[in-house]
């Protein structure tokens, strides 16, 4: 089955991308329709331990769960926006939400019967009527994204997985320096030296790192003990 989950990745984004922005189209109308204590998607909340599984599975599972949590935080964003927002920002941030929904339907979708259930997030400690939090959480999120992209990058075995995940970190790229925009435009803060090193390389950090950081996002216990290393 592992062989099989993107075999055909071309196809199944299609399909995912189609559906996606018709069906995203009428989310940030949805006021009050996702509030912070709503799960990511439809799942029910229990206290298991949500295992991300081995192998290439598991990394798709890795890079799913921080979808999730992405498309929720913007999809929270959109829904009430803050103090101020102006129609640039609006639209940007749109923009993002509609491609963090569609990063994890494809996860969703490829992952099939073995992809983790949603997840609950946990957004307590941002203030989403404050542009200054929630640009701030934004910033966060995507800095840690491309940094987690980059870290899994040399765990994947297949070809095409370790493709399609070249893709989608290359947008989250582009979020993280929109974001970083936002907060202090007209600045070379968008590819900063805290995350640009020295031989002009994004950051890249570990699963073991990039989960205990994103754990206090999410009410669900994730467990990674059996990705590869």
């Amino acid at each position: 089955m592992e062989k099989n989950l993107l075999t055909n990745a071309g196809p199944v984004l299609e399909k995912v991308n189609r559906r996606y922005f018709l069906r995203s189209a009428g989310v940030a109308a949805a006021t009050g329709a996702f509030i912070m204590s709503c799960t990511l998607e439809d799942h029910e909340v229990d206290s298991q331990v949500v295992d991300l599984g081995t192998g290439d599975v598991g990394i798709l599972n890795y890079a799913y769960a921080l979808e999730q949590l992405e498309a929720a935080f913007y999809t929270q964003v959109i829904a009430t926006p803050y103090s101020g927002m102006t129609a640039e920002e609006k639209t940007i941030l749109t923009d993002i939400m509609y491609h963090e929904i569609i990063h994890r339907q494809f996860f969703k979708a490829a992952l099939g019967g073995a992809a983790i259930k949603g997840l609950t997030p946990n957004f307590a400690g941002i203030n989403f009527s404050d542009r200054a939090s929630v640009l701030g959480a934004a910033k966060i999120f995507e800095d840690t994204g491309v940094s987690a992209y980059n870290g899994a990058g040399n765990l994947i075995t297949d070809v095409n997985y370790l493709l399609v995940a070249g893709k989608i970190v290359s947008v989250e790229a582009r979020h993280a320096s929109a974001i970083r925009d936002l907060l202090n435009p007209n600045s070379a803060d968008f590819a900063g030296d805290d995350i640009i090193d020295a031989n002009g390389l994004d950051l890249a950090s570990k699963p073991g790192v990039i989960l205990p950081a994103v754990q206090p996002f999410v009410v669900n216990k994730i467990s990674g003990s059996g990705l590869p290393q």
